[in-house]
């Protein structure tokens, strides 16, 4: 069986399209991840990480908007030890969040409208409010953003 077999058609679409096929981290461990099993991939970098593990949140958060609208919860929390890769993880997923949710709706399926936010020591407070009253389905921060979110019983309520 073909690993990609286990995307929703729409995810499985947009990875053929841009990709020839899975990298060796990839393979190995998506079929984990998809299970459910707690996943550690060390692998270099440029080895398709980082897309391991968005494709198959975005995968489940995708499957989960075909059976009711996704709710204003936070779903995924992706820790990046640097800030600066905070914004560019988040660039890298709004790209391929559009892609797929178009691709989506062209194959006859629902799509879903992801969203994500980055919450890190820049973050202006107007922003971390937002995340309080709408929270993203995908949350990008930093260990030390993540502690403060942990400890302030608004934001700690957002995590629940």
């Amino acid at each position: 069986m073909n690993v990609l077999d286990a995307f929703h058609p729409a995810v499985r679409a947009w990875f053929q399209r841009r990709f020839d096929a899975p990298t060796e981290a990839q393979e190995r461990g998506w079929p984990q991840i998809i299970s459910g099993r707690d996943t550690l991939i060390a692998a270099p970098t440029g080895s398709g990480k980082t897309l391991a593990a968005f494709l198959a949140s975005i995968d489940r958060l995708l499957r989960k908007a075909e059976e009711a609208p996704l709710e204003d919860a936070i779903d995924v929390v992706y820790v990046s030890p640097l800030k600066a890769l905070s914004n560019d993880i988040q660039r890298n997923l709004e790209e391929p969040l559009a892609e797929i949710a178009e691709l989506a709706r062209e194959m006859g399926y629902p799509g879903a409208d992801i969203r994500t936010m980055v919450r890190t020591g820049d973050t202006t407070a107007s922003q971390r409010q937002a995340i309080v009253r709408r929270p993203p389905h995908i949350l990008i921060t930093t260990p030390e953003s993540l502690y403060l979110m942990l400890t302030a019983e608004r934001s700690r309520e957002v995590l629940r």
